[in-house]
């Protein structure tokens, strides 16, 4: 169907659509009239009157009231509050970062913060008496008192909390633990005449375990706060995209003058003007003007991208020196870099800690310690020696102590923070405890191209001079002309002139051809640089480096063809090239049984080229940021262990999808942020260090559980009395907390082999 102009009229609906209407009546979409044959770009007339805020708008993160909190290891717990988890106990966490959310969680970090020190400045006269072997039962009550009943009171809280909705978990360790030491030192103190002589030390007096109570939730509170603050950063990812949106856009109005708006107040159809150096605000379509747009943080690659009359622009990429007028067609949650913030929070939000494991055994283990308590009191009530009942409470602490989750606790903590300081060492950041735990399981690792396999920043590779031409003149006069325009190969010209001793001279009569190149005067000539469609525009003859220019695109090079006074002069290419590290590190990966595959934004022809040359097991080219992340989901749904490697805002959605996110620490802030691992040298073969250290971590972990178990199945028979009939043995429970503490010692000291391990 052929569209007329003179013959349509136009019409906003309150859907926030412009229409048009052909002569024989026909109502058709302004998306779908552009699609038709031969279609002129039509511009809209007046609209009815706007609403003053746009419901289709992503929800502002500084005015969010209403953020649902969801937990981090079980996303089906989900409520408007904040809160704990009913099943693990952990602190929900917000979906999406908010004032609110961020509100409530320093409000809670705030409060452990007083906790903490509260129990650091009472804990620590308490160790100081116990050590000393000082008797002040009254001041020790009194300073164990506050930890105990206020600072732990959390911990009593979700403790209380998974015995009533019987989800046991570590938290039901800790407050039995701290409560049977308690409760058994103010006995101790209010009443010792109660207690046998097998509870009483060489002096006759009871022993007390106040400063065992409050030094329990001192370190419970220091890995609380921790948590907590890796929970604040979570969100970093998804504020830092936010803060890519452009603030403001221009609006032109119907009587054609600008108007400065909100960015939620645009709506579809609404005509927009992006200056030089502005932000695009949302994604639309060039009505007209033109202009050369970073869209780095779509497509990942350096060089700027033409656009002109009906060319598609997305929202936050950076507009460079011209100036045109777009329609918008996304806006709010529908535009690219909403659908981006959308992916990464989805992805942050399914990811489940390396803890679970220990919960759901902590879960069997609780029972059986309660279990093992009870019927310690019972049988020693009922068959032991008088005083019966002293003895039955005496055995039964004595179980509830020695079994306290100390060892438990911190065996895969300290083996985590150690492991983090030796990554960080080596230019490895983990930034949580799953990373550490998968990647010793990856099986496919995924690469970005530019910045991650490449260097990122591009070099003049070859100089090629037409018969007649000499190099170093070619070389002059092209990058002469290149230093006149705002293109980012211009560096690469100016860096290769310079390297080569070729001094450049003063361009005029600048102009730049949209698209196809740039032209000007140098030295009193004309000179040409561009594609071929320039060169043929101004009749210049390319035959002969047409073959030439196509081998070295299929090489992964960018070339630029060169005219003087109308006379073809040459090509030159520009090329990224490629890291010095990468080759072996990809080759150590592949040897350890790893798939490599790259994804990126760039031609099929320079990706297969990178590709082939690095000998990589697959390519995904052409790919935008959501496609990145469906190629993850499809990885991960055929059962692979994935890892995502690269290093701008376009890798985030993939970063955040992967099992583990691996950022360039040379990249952007968004990409370190959307990842759990960042390799601050920016080169792959920390990758075969952080897998090799995963390795060690997870092989220390199983050894710091297998002890804790092991210490918890001998410990708890020998504080019920079992040898008792035998040998007349009876392990006290200032004994039981002796070797509590020594369970502590074993497992710290072997996580601290971590840091001397080979790797």
């Amino acid at each position: 169907m052929a569209v007329d102009p003179a013959k349509t009229k136009w019409t906003h609906a309150h859907d926030g659509v412009d229409y048009f209407f052909c002569s024989e009546g026909c109502k058709i979409k302004f998306v779908e009239a552009m699609k038709v044959p031969g279609a002129p770009i039509p511009t809209p007339p007046n609209r009815t009157p706007r609403l003053k805020s746009n419901p289709h708008a992503l929800p502002n993160p500084k005015v969010q009231s209403n953020p649902f909190f969801v937990c981090p290891m079980h996303p089906e717990i989900r409520q408007p509050n904040p809160g704990d988890c009913s099943i693990c106990g952990m602190p929900l966490e917000p979906e999406v970062p908010s004032a609110a959310g961020d509100d409530a969680t320093r409000h809670e970090l705030r409060d452990l913060h007083r906790r903490l020190w509260t129990s650091v400045v009472l804990a620590a006269p308490l160790l100081v008496l116990a050590m000393g072997g000082f008797a002040y039962p009254l001041a020790e009550l009194l300073l164990a008192a506050p930890v105990v009943l206020w600072a732990a009171w959390p911990f009593h809280v979700r403790a209380f909390n998974s015995m009533r909705t019987g989800n046991l978990n570590m938290f039901t360790l800790i407050g039995m633990g701290v409560s049977a030491a308690f409760i058994y030192s103010v006995i101790a103190v209010i009443a010792p005449d109660q207690f046998p002589a097998s509870a009483r030390d060489h002096h006759g007096d009871v022993a007390r375990y106040f400063e065992a109570a409050a030094v329990i939730v001192a370190l419970v509170l220091v890995g609380q706060v921790l948590e907590l603050r890796a929970r604040v950063e979570t969100g970093a990812a998804v504020k830092a995209l936010m803060g890519l949106f452009a603030p403001v856009a221009r609006r032109v109005n119907d009587s054609g003058h600008d108007e400065e708006i909100p960015l939620e107040h645009v709506h579809v159809g609404d005509r927009l003007r992006v200056r030089p150096g502005e932000k695009v605000p949302v994604d639309g379509i060039v009505l007209d003007g033109g202009s050369s747009i970073d869209e780095s943080m779509v497509s990942g690659e350096p060089l700027p991208v033409e656009k002109r009359a009906g060319d598609r622009v997305v929202g936050a990429t950076m507009n460079g020196t011209g100036t045109f007028v777009m329609r918008a067609d996304k806006v709010g949650a529908d535009t690219l870099l909403a659908r981006i913030i959308a992916m990464v929070a989805e992805a942050q939000r399914s990811r489940a800690p390396i803890q679970r494991l220990a919960d759901r055994v902590s879960a069997y283990f609780v029972v059986t310690v309660m279990v093992v308590a009870i019927a310690t009191f019972a049988v020693w009530a009922w068959l032991g020696p008088e005083p019966r009942l002293a003895h039955g409470l005496v055995n039964a602490v004595a179980v509830l102590i020695i079994a306290c989750p100390c060892a438990l606790g911190l065996a895969t903590p300290m083996s985590i923070m150690v492991a983090a300081g030796r990554g960080a060492s080596m230019g490895v950041l983990f930034r949580n405890a799953e990373a550490i735990e998968v990647m010793q399981s990856v099986d496919t690792i995924a690469v970005d191209k530019t910045g991650t396999l490449t260097e990122g920043r591009p070099s003049l590779a070859v100089v090629e001079p037409a018969p007649g031409m000499e190099a170093d003149r070619l070389i002059r006069l092209v990058a002469t002309l290149e230093r006149a325009s705002e293109h980012p190969l211009a560096s690469a010209f100016a860096t290769g002139a310079a390297a080569r001793g070729v001094t450049l001279g003063e361009a005029g009569a600048f102009s730049a051809i949209a698209g196809r190149g740039i032209r000007g005067e140098v030295d009193g000539h004309v000179v040409s640089v561009g594609t071929e469609d320039l060169m043929s525009l101004i009749g210049i003859d390319t035959g002969p480096i047409v073959g030439r220019a196509a081998a070295l695109r299929a090489e992964g090079h960018t070339v630029m063809l060169a005219g003087v006074d109308g006379a073809l002069a040459g090509l030159m290419s520009v090329v990224d090239p490629i890291k010095s590290t990468t080759p072996s590190a990809i080759a150590a990966l592949q040897a350890d049984g790893v798939r490599v595959v790259m994804l990126t934004g760039d031609h099929e022809t320079t990706a297969r080229a990178v590709a082939a040359s690095l000998k990589l097991d697959d390519v995904f080219a052409g790919v935008l940021p959501d496609g990145k992340a469906a190629v993850i989901a499809a990885l991960v749904a055929e059962g692979r262990i994935v890892a995502m490697a690269g290093d701008g805002i376009n890798d985030a959605p993939a970063l955040a999808r992967a099992h583990v996110g691996i950022a360039m620490g040379t990249g952007t802030d968004v990409a370190m942020a959307s990842a759990s691992v960042t390799l601050v040298r920016g080169d792959l073969a920390g990758i075969v260090r952080a897998r090799a250290l995963s390795r060690l971590t997870m092989r220390n972990i199983r050894q710091n559980l297998w002890f804790a178990f092991l210490y918890n199945s001998l410990g708890v028979p020998l504080a019920a009395g079992v040898l008792y009939p035998f040998f007349g043995f009876l392990l006290s429970p200032m004994f039981a907390a002796a070797a509590m503490s020594l369970s502590s010692v074993s497992v710290i000291s072997n996580a601290l082999r971590l840091r001397s391990a080979k790797l």
